[in-house]
Formats: C-alpha cells, structure tokens, sequence
C-alpha cells in the first residue's frame, strides 16, 4: 500500500514530518504514522515554552490499538500547540498534512532539517517497512 507524502516537508524515522514555515518548523505525524495507529483517540502535546531536543519525544498519540511517542524532528522551543486536537484527536486520521499538524517550533539550528528525508526518500523508506 503506498501513502501519500508531501513533497514540500521533511520526514524524520520515526515519522514525523517538518515544514519550514517563515522561522518557525510546523510539526505533525505522515500519512503512514497515522494509519498504522489507527483510530486516533488522545493526543498529549506540550505547552507553548517548553523546550526539546532533535529525536526527544515530545509528546504521545494514543489510538485504539497503541500509544506512540511523539519525536521532535527539530530541537528547540514549542511556540504553539495545535489545541484543535484536544477536542477533535481524529483530524490526525483526516488530514495529517493540514489541520492534523501537532506542533510549532522556534528551531534551534534550522541545518537540522536538512538531515531529514526529503518526500521521496520517506516513500521508500516507508515502501521497505512492510
């Protein structure tokens, strides 16, 4: 099964993307994240000044059938959280690449999303996992 990616961001491994938007990262989980999950239920997001490293999990996205960590493909300072999700979890399954996004961050050193993959490495990085 192929799942859509968005050639205008960045994927990290453990599948979240990062699109630079002026100085700030907007963060959310791909396609595929998404529906591996299932059904999402929760989503637990950290406030507006909190600060995390590249790779430091940042949050959880919990579904009917598993709880995944959430990892911040970029370091640096939570600047808004998407409080949409508290109330509408489930428009991470609807539309993960819009209204789904999870986060955004003051990044630390912007060169860290140059050591994620682009759109079409994250394709076949995802094609190889099943």
């Amino acid at each position: 099964m192929s799942f859509s990616v968005q050639p205008d961001r960045k994927y990290a491994a453990s599948h979240e993307w990062a699109l630079q938007q002026g100085d700030l990262v907007v963060v959310g989980i791909s396609e595929y994240a998404q529906h591996e999950l299932g059904d999402v239920v929760y989503v637990d997001l950290p406030d507006a000044g909190e600060r995390f490293a590249k790779g430091e999990v940042f949050g959880a996205c919990e579904s009917v059938k598993a709880v995944a960590d959430l990892n911040l493909p970029v370091g640096g300072e939570i600047v808004e959280m998407n409080a949409a999700l508290v109330d509408a979890p489930e428009t991470v399954n609807t539309d993960p690449y819009g209204e789904g996004w999870m986060v955004k961050v003051r990044p630390d050193n912007p060169g860290e999303l140059d050591a994620l993959m682009d759109a079409d490495a994250y394709q076949q990085f995802t094609s190889e996992l099943k």
